[in-house]
């Protein structure tokens, strides 16, 4: 859990439909929508970045995007941020947002190409 503005936001990977949530109050006011990358080494590909009307300005784009790259930490595996506001926060972080191999890039490009409907 992360303290956000006014109240709580819990932030649950439901990895089943490629989701990040932030959750307050049982309502979903973010997201990062994601997909794992097929080949090896498996990183976290994060495509969207969402932020429920009403719910902008709170940080809760920038919490989602840490906590995203803190679950690639835990499982020991790159991010590959092609999602812009994630880039951006990414290069606005590098202690907190290592950069992914270029191979991993283009791979994870080459997946989303494939399948536009992975998010």
């Amino acid at each position: 859990m992360s303290q956000t503005g006014a109240g709580a936001i819990e932030f649950k990977d439901d990895r089943k439909a490629g989701r990040l949530l932030a959750v307050e109050d049982g309502e979903v006011v973010g997201l990062i929508a994601y997909f794992v990358l097929d080949a090896a080494p498996h990183a976290l590909v994060a495509v969207h970045t969402v932020v429920e009307p009403g719910h902008e300005g709170r940080g809760i784009a920038g919490d989602l995007v840490k906590t995203f790259y803190g679950i690639a930490a835990a499982e020991a595996v790159p991010v590959v941020p092609l999602c812009p506001y994630a880039a951006a926060w990414a290069g606005r972080h590098p202690d907190q947002a290592p950069e992914a191999p270029a191979g991993v890039v283009t791979a994870a490009k080459a997946q989303l190409e494939a399948d536009p409907d992975l998010w």
